[in-house]
């Protein structure tokens, strides 16, 4: 082989002590945010058809997320990240436009169980796998005709990130990161976006994917080398320089990004004017090609309802804001929301356009019952990074939705798992996390 490359060298030696300070503490808020929404998506129907399959197809002894019962890792990887999938709320990078988050923690989550990781080799792992899928989504989306899944180039994430849990040579891991590439699922993202289904972004079958890489590549399976990686310079010159890690969003709302801002900008109206939903008879959106495709009005499902922009503006219009139980269950047939969400225009805007993916704009404009219209500025989604929530802000948001479903002591406990990680071993975080949520209060959910 030749001279390892230098990408693979930092995704086998990097330290947690070389990470700095801001990075450690935003790779537990990472972690907090993603455990949030993987409740939040174990509540689905989704979920619980992946978790039943994973189970019963692929066997093995490793524990399932939110679950009482195991699967092999490749199995735990694809029912953990379909179940964060199931709940579109969690992190983002907007070069990728997509998530590295999701099968990152997917796929690491089997491979510490396997290897016996302790708290803090997982969280530099979870750190390495957002560096790498930074600069993989970036160079696959700059020299692949068509827009994929974040699945696609999250399975050459968990390679790398996964490769140093399993103790893979520079030799094996180039050829872990070779497989992962060649065998990651390349699905359409628009295909998902124009049909809503439970296909969604494709994180569990890149995190499978990447875990079977890293076993084969053990096995002596050859697949060198990953072209993203090796192929692809201009993208990895400022690796452990730039730390992408401090460079993602998180959602406020759990529905698609290009939902978010025409929803800020509508919130802003509605607050600035102290309007209520029937002083509105219509909302217009200007934004960006892609937020104009999330076009359905009248949901059946919650991945549909999270897959559009004009249901999401008409909940957040109603009830001053967006939940998980906004766009599940009895909200979908809300005779106010649909009223406003079949009323909806949506227009494409030039500017908005040319700055697509790193910012996201949209203007919205309501049309009142009087015949007055008020017009925002235009908006980008809140939390974005170069505007992020507060500490504060981002484990509320994981309380509001783990408390309801797994007890406030849990998800205290399961808090302060997290907070103590770089510290202990994985097998009190492992401990509350192998469990299913409480049935009791979860009756009835489909988000």
């Amino acid at each position: 082989m030749t001279q390892t490359p230098a990408p693979l060298d930092f995704a086998l030696s990097l330290a947690w002590d070389d990470l700095p300070s801001d990075c450690q503490a935003r790779a537990r808020l990472c972690l907090l945010d993603l455990v949030g929404i993987a409740i939040g998506g174990a509540q689905t129907r989704l979920s619980t058809i992946i978790r039943d399959h994973a189970h019963a197809e692929f066997g093995g002894n490793f524990p399932m997320l939110l679950d009482t019962r195991s699967s092999s890792a490749s199995g735990v990887a694809l029912a953990a990240g379909m179940t964060i999938d199931a709940l579109d709320g969690h992190d983002g990078y907007n070069p990728a436009k997509g998530h590295i988050g999701s099968p990152t923690f997917a796929g690491l989550w089997p491979l510490a169980h396997r290897h016996e990781a302790d708290g803090r080799a997982f969280l530099t792992a979870l750190a390495v796998g957002y560096e790498f899928g930074a600069r993989v989504a970036e160079a696959q989306h700059a020299t692949a005709p068509d827009y994929h899944t974040s699945g696609s180039w999250g399975a050459v994430a968990v390679a790398a990130s996964g490769a140093r849990l399993a103790g893979l040579s520079p030799d094996q891991t180039r050829h872990a990161l070779g497989i992962a590439e060649y065998h990651g699922p390349r699905s359409q993202m628009m295909r998902c976006i124009d049909h809503p289904t439970m296909l969604k972004d494709g994180s569990g079958w890149g995190a499978m994917c990447g875990v079977s890489a890293i076993d084969l590549a053990a096995r002596g399976f050859t697949g060198a080398p990953a072209i993203t990686v090796e192929n692809a310079p201009t993208y990895w010159a400022d690796l452990g320089s730039r730390w992408a890690i401090m460079e993602q969003y998180f959602k406020p709302y759990p529905v698609c990004r290009w939902a978010q801002p025409p929803v800020e900008a509508l919130l802003t109206l509605r607050r600035q004017h102290g309007l209520t939903s029937d002083q509105v008879a219509r909302i217009e959106v200007e934004s960006f090609h892609e937020s104009t495709r999330l076009a359905t009005r009248r949901p059946a499902s919650t991945e549909e309802a999270q897959y559009s922009t004009s249901f999401p503006c008409a909940v957040a219009m109603v009830r001053g804001g967006i939940t998980p139980a906004d766009i599940s269950d009895d909200a979908l047939t809300d005779p106010e929301i649909l009223r406003l969400s079949d009323s909806m225009i949506m227009r494409e805007a030039e500017v908005a356009n040319a700055a697509f993916p790193n910012r996201r704009l949209a203007r919205t404009t309501l049309v009142l019952t009087d015949g007055s219209e008020l017009q925002s500025e235009w908006h980008e989604p809140r939390w974005d990074a170069t505007s992020p929530p507060t500490d504060t802000e981002l484990r509320a948001k994981f309380h509001s939705i783990a408390d309801p479903a797994v007890g406030t002591a849990r998800a205290a406990a399961i808090e302060n798992a997290i907070n103590a990680l770089d510290t202990t071993p994985l097998s009190e975080l492992s401990r509350l996390l192998s469990q299913p949520i409480n049935a009791e209060t979860t009756s009835g959910s489909s988000a």
